[in-house]
């Protein structure tokens, strides 16, 4: 064996200065293990993946202006009294100046996108990878796809002024629960959550005032948090009003801290 030869195989030269610790080029240059966990699919990657969704979503909408997000059941079917009541007040939030956000889906996300092409806004979808396929609404303008919904959900709300909630199931539950307790806990301020069909929501609005409210578990200010209406119009006019009026964005920070402050022990 010549000098040049033992060069190559002696491990003490081919790893000189070696600490035990691989170099970060080392690890990304390095092929994957035989029998690993390919890198891609490692919790590292997947924390890439997120940021990249993240990026993606600000650097799309980042831009986009005063938007009201739709959100309802992916069921409901075009001709449905609610599908055709969505298209309607989506074209009158639109019409006021609102950009369209939804989920991007069928049902009711499909006829908030529609109001909104009708009224000529942008009309934005944020589309979810489910376990069954969901396709783009044909009237979008405007599409983003997530593969996580708390990267979407943050989408949703942060690049909107208000929520318009229709008739749904446990996805819109999610939604209404969540964006309330943002307000009641003053991450979010200045933010109408509207409640469309006072015949679908009067239950549960029943029940939160006589069974939350009456044991002590929210204050008599969150009930004022939610708006309650049948009308396309009085959804836009309280929407409007609110982001106009300041003293409607006061009261409902001052109750939010309020709530704070009892539920945490803060002062």
């Amino acid at each position: 064996m010549n000098q040049q030869e033992n060069k190559i195989d002696n491990p003490n030269i081919n790893r000189a200065a070696r600490t035990g610790r691989q170099t970060e080029d080392e690890r990304l240059l390095a092929g994957p293990a035989l029998g690993g966990t390919p890198f891609y699919k490692t919790d590292t990657w997947r924390v890439m993946r997120i940021m990249g969704e993240f990026v993606e979503g600000f650097d799309a909408l980042a831009e986009l202006g005063p938007a009201v997000t739709i959100f309802g059941s992916a069921r409901t079917k075009p001709g449905d009294v609610h599908y055709e009541t969505a298209v309607s007040v989506a074209k009158t939030l639109g019409e006021a100046g609102f950009s369209i956000i939804t989920g991007g889906g069928p049902g009711i996300m499909e006829a908030g996108n529609k109001g909104g092409r009708l009224a000529g806004v942008q009309s934005i979808g944020l589309n979810i990878e489910l376990p069954f396929e969901q396709h783009l609404n044909p009237y979008v303008d405007l599409s983003i796809d997530f593969r996580y919904f708390f990267a979407r959900k943050v989408m949703l709300v942060k690049y909107a002024q208000a929520f318009v909630i229709f008739p749904g199931g446990f996805g819109t539950m999610d939604e209404l629960f969540e964006s309330l307790t943002l307000i009641q806990t003053g991450k979010v301020q200045n933010f109408p959550v509207v409640l469309f069909d006072t015949s679908y929501w009067g239950g549960l609005v029943d029940w939160l005032k006589n069974s939350m409210l009456a044991e002590g578990k929210i204050a008599p200010e969150d009930l004022d948090l939610l708006i309650l209406t049948d009308s396309a119009e009085e959804a836009r006019d309280a929407i409007v009003r609110a982001l106009q009026d300041q003293s409607w964005r006061l009261a409902r920070e001052e109750g939010a801290r309020e709530v704070a402050r009892q539920a945490y022990g803060r002062k």
